[in-house]
């Protein structure tokens, strides 16, 4: 079996042309990773718009498809639909040491919040995928996981398209559950991947992954939450079953306006998408988040942690033995 030069190609829509969530207007992420050995850790940085999101919200919907998971935020976000800080992934003991950061830049920009993180100024369009930033330490499918992301594009029906961006945390899954690009792996790689399994044996889902998705269409929170609800189909596509120690959550913003702090300012007045014209986005935002974690398991690259621990990477085994 020959190594493919490139992973599967998820769906028909075309791909923005970073096939990114960067492919969003506006859109940046970036990294800090820590590979030091025993530490394996790091953090990544979405960034809604160029300004300060404190002062300029987003909208944003949610959905909690398995709630097993550690955040700050969400209970707000869920209540007033407004995404009004960077979302920060990291490792689930890092989450309050990453909470405290957020605030202390949001006070640095915004005093009267009431009294710099470096992936935040690290921000781009163009970033790396894989075993990078957050994703240093999770696994998938007891593989190396990560970070990935893909783009999607969805034709209007007068001309001119929407783009839908997926950015993944991808730390889930079992190995024997691994469904590749829709297929389950053929009878050489399913050996390999049983040998990896055998070191791994009473393994249980206990991982988790955050499925970030941003568009430029004119949507609401509502209709946002009902997007970020179409990410569980394609993290169903990859093999999950949204198990019992697995924390799987979606979020959804749109760019395409922005809601005022300051009570002086106006509200904008927006034309939003009417409903019957969703079914290309929710398509966009499922064919996005499967290809995205596609992309997190086939950028990573093995990696040895604390106390030996080692995860293989799927590459190493789809490659040809000698």
């Amino acid at each position: 079996m020959s190594t493919p030069a490139s992973p599967p190609r998820i769906g028909r829509l075309a791909a923005g042309p970073l096939d990114a969530i960067t492919d969003v207007s506006g859109v940046t992420v970036g990294h800090v990773t820590r590979d030091e050995g025993d530490v394996q850790t790091g953090v990544t940085v979405i960034r809604p718009h160029a300004g300060d999101p404190y002062r300029d919200k987003v909208p944003a919907g949610l959905a909690v498809i398995n709630g097993f998971g550690k955040s700050v935020g969400l209970v707000q976000l869920e209540e007033l639909g407004q995404l009004e800080t960077p979302i920060a992934l990291t490792n689930t003991f890092s989450v309050p040491t990453l909470s405290q950061a957020q605030i202390r830049d949001c006070a640095a920009h915004n005093p009267e919040t009431g009294r710099g993180q470096p992936a935040l100024a690290a921000a781009g369009t163009d970033f790396a995928q894989g075993a990078v930033g957050a994703g240093r330490g999770m696994s998938s499918f007891q593989l190396k996981g990560g970070i990935g992301s893909a783009s999607r594009r969805v034709p209007l029906r007068h001309g001119g398209s929407f783009t839908v961006g997926a950015l993944v945390l991808a730390n889930y899954g079992l190995l024997p559950n691994l469904l590749w690009g829709g297929q389950a792996v053929d009878a050489q790689l399913a050996k390999r991947i049983d040998d990896e399994a055998h070191a791994q044996a009473g393994a249980t889902e206990k991982g988790s992954i955050i499925m970030v998705l941003a568009t430029d269409a004119p949507l609401d929170a509502r209709q946002l939450g009902r997007l970020a609800l179409r990410a569980g189909v394609g993290l169903a596509r990859t093999g999950s079953v949204y198990g019992h120690g697995s924390g799987d959550i979606a979020l959804a913003f749109s760019t395409a306006y922005t809601l005022p702090h300051l009570p002086e300012r106006p509200m904008p007045a927006v034309t939003l998408l009417h409903e019957t014209q969703l079914d290309g986005l929710f398509q966009a935002a499922a064919d996005s988040v499967e290809q995205a974690i596609v992309h997190a398991l086939w950028h990573a690259q093995a990696v040895a942690g604390r106390n030996g621990h080692r995860r293989a990477a799927l590459r190493d085994l789809l490659a040809p033995r000698r």
